[in-house]
């Protein structure tokens, strides 16, 4: 019995050790497009998810008015879970779901795009969100499980601006995507065990534009292979092109990313994505 009791006293002492990364984090890793496994068990992971849920109260507008007095239109706040795409939508088969909602920020298409648009002198004013929602959906664990959790598969975050900050943040888009089509980054890289200073070419274009909802546009992001300045050896491979499809409705704008990327079943989701989003805008369609 005692080696029972110490066996669980450490197992708890252990489990107090381990770092459970957050959802955000994840998220984050999938827009580098990260194909690492996280190490972390699926039912901590959502517990974590569901405590980072914020509640926005609705905006029910005005109550109360005569029949001869015109109604004004609810104000919708919150962005239910309805907004989102649902599992039912991805033709994949899918493994844990993570979601979190919260208030504030700005929407993010790639940090990257916003250097080069500052560095051109085209760094429109970031638009800030008013309330956000997003979700991670993971691939089915490999094996049944273990513990693990399964790949990225789709990232989605929906935001909500306020008054016609969704439609400038399209506007500021378009902007930064026409003085951006190709920028040189220098930087400093590890390579055979030395600090090279590199040059990545960057190249942004956006081949398919207005296909769902009220704006829409299909981003595609590659990388040219990393040059030394000096030689013009490339240290690096050229990187696979990666797409984001961005898409309004109303004051809701929503980012999606698909691994791998597949920019014919990114298109499907947008107009999945735009129905949904809909019912929650202002004003719905």
């Amino acid at each position: 019995m005692r080696d029972e009791t110490t066996f669980v006293e450490q197992v708890h002492r252990d489990l107090r050790d381990v770092r459970w990364p957050e959802p955000a984090e994840i998220r984050a890793r999938a827009r580098r497009r990260s194909r690492r496994t996280a190490l972390a068990a699926a039912v901590a992971v959502l517990a974590v998810a569901s405590a980072s849920a914020v509640a926005v109260g609705d905006w029910s507008g005005r109550r109360g008015l005569s029949p001869a007095e015109p109604a004004v239109p609810a104000t919708r706040v919150e962005i239910p879970p309805a907004a989102l795409l649902q599992r039912d939508d991805l033709s994949a088969r899918t493994g844990v779901q993570l979601s979190e909602a919260g208030l504030g920020g700005t929407v993010d298409v790639g940090v990257g795009l916003r250097r080069c648009a500052d560095k051109r002198k085209n760094g429109t004013p970031a638009q800030e969100t008013w309330v956000s929602r997003s979700q991670t959906v993971l691939r089915p664990t490999l094996g049944g499980g273990g513990g693990r959790l399964g790949d990225v598969l789709v990232v989605q975050d929906l935001h909500r601006l306020r008054g016609d900050g969704a439609a400038r943040f399209f506007e500021g888009l378009r902007g930064q995507l026409a003085v951006c089509r190709e920028w040189r980054e220098v930087r400093s890289i590890e390579w055979g065990g030395e600090s090279v200073t590199v040059e990545d070419v960057h190249r942004w274009e956006a081949p398919r534009r207005d296909f769902a909802g009220d704006e829409s546009l299909l981003l595609r992001h590659s990388v040219s292979a990393t040059l030394d300045p000096v030689d013009g050896q490339a240290p690096g491979q050229p990187s696979v092109p990666d797409a984001t499809v961005v898409v309004r409705v109303g004051d809701l704008v929503s980012v999606l990313i698909l691994e791998p990327t597949t920019e014919a079943e990114l298109v499907r989701l947008a107009g999945l994505a735009a129905r949904r989003m809909c019912a929650a805008a202002n004003p719905s369609c």
